[in-house]
């Protein structure tokens, strides 16, 4: 006659194996104190918070395609422009910190954007958790070829009111072209878009005679005579643009440039973290993301993430004081 458990008996060994099952894995008492499930586990997404096309997005596809390759894990890029990348890099913050979502970063969201916007809609860095800086992106002023203006002096001479673009509200070509027309004492009207791409086009097609935008989206239609650079928002002369005057040379202080990085959610692991750290040096020494850079005019700024969390915090100290200075409303209400 054959035998079978009883329900006690097979009960008993059920909950035997799953108590030496959660055991192994360490998530009860006596259990290996924090062991951590392997990394990545599936695609790690990158979402970046401006529109396909443009320096951030392009810079996204190139540290993804690196990074993707020493993680051995697919990295989609995900685009969800608006509010200078707030909405998207807020998102990404109120995710799981377990490292599956991460978010390029610029600077100006979280140097800038905050003097322009209100306390609850701003990105506080401390929210984040910085893997590494990338790279640092000039602004140049650029002018339609039927504004007629071949050198900023045009802009001062011409006396009269003159539209601009701007990559978007709170943004450091914002800033830069406002501070810039504040000291230059030029009356302008300002015509945010959502990124570079669309204000260049806007320029392109004179549906405003200025626009402030990276040098890296800029430079194609500068090559090809279809747009007229007048001044670069960096302490010196860019090296890629050496007939170009910096707005410091042409006597006006505007130093700011776009810097970008990458976040994690607050709280991920620190072996995550070294991870994607690691993921991003392999990334930064091969010749493929080299060449990159220097396609798109990009200077490397390759440090820690708390080397960016301090200098971004100086740069909004100084950001603030410029705007306090020359008494600038970035959000139009003066």
């Amino acid at each position: 006659m054959m035998h079978f458990p009883n329900r006690r008996a097979v009960l008993g060994a059920a909950s035997a194996l799953t108590l030496l099952a959660l055991t192994a894995c360490g998530n009860v008492a006596g259990g290996s104190a924090g062991a951590t499930t392997k990394y990545p586990n599936g695609p790690v997404n990158l979402t970046v918070g401006q529109a396909a096309g443009g320096s951030t997005d392009l810079i996204a596809r190139a540290v993804a395609e690196g990074a993707g390759k020493t993680l051995g894990s697919p990295m989609p890029v995900v685009n969800k422009p608006g509010a200078n990348g707030a909405l998207a890099t807020k998102e990404v913050a109120g995710k799981p910190a377990d490292g599956q979502n991460l978010v390029l970063l610029t600077a100006s969201l979280i140097t800038i954007t905050p003097l322009a916007v209100s306390a609850d809609e701003a990105v506080n860095i401390d929210d984040l958790d910085i893997i590494a800086g990338l790279s640092q992106d000039d602004y140049v002023l650029v002018a339609s070829k039927q504004s007629g203006f071949s050198s900023f002096k045009d802009v001062t001479d011409a006396k009269r009111n003159v539209t601009f673009g701007t990559t978007g509200v709170g943004t450091g070509s914002q800033l830069a072209q406002t501070v810039l027309f504040k000291q230059a004492s030029v009356q302008g009207t300002d015509v945010p878009f959502d990124s570079g791409k669309p204000a260049l086009t806007a320029v392109l097609g004179n549906q405003v005679e200025l626009a402030t935008i990276q040098l890296g989206e800029a430079m194609p239609q500068i090559e090809a005579d279809k747009v007229t650079p007048l001044l670069v928002f960096s302490e010196e002369r860019n090296s890629f643009l050496p007939d170009v005057p910096s707005a410091k040379e042409a006597g006006y202080d505007v130093p700011v440039a776009q810097y970008r990085a990458l976040a994690a959610p607050k709280g991920t692991p620190q072996d995550v973290k070294d991870k994607l750290y690691s993921a991003l040096q392999d990334t930064f020494k091969t010749d493929a993301y080299k060449e990159f850079n220097k396609k798109n005019m990009l200077t490397p700024k390759e440090i820690s993430g708390e080397e960016v969390v301090k200098e971004w915090k100086e740069y909004a100290a100084k950001y603030k004081s410029l705007v306090e200075k020359y008494d600038i409303s970035l959000s139009g209400t003066k």
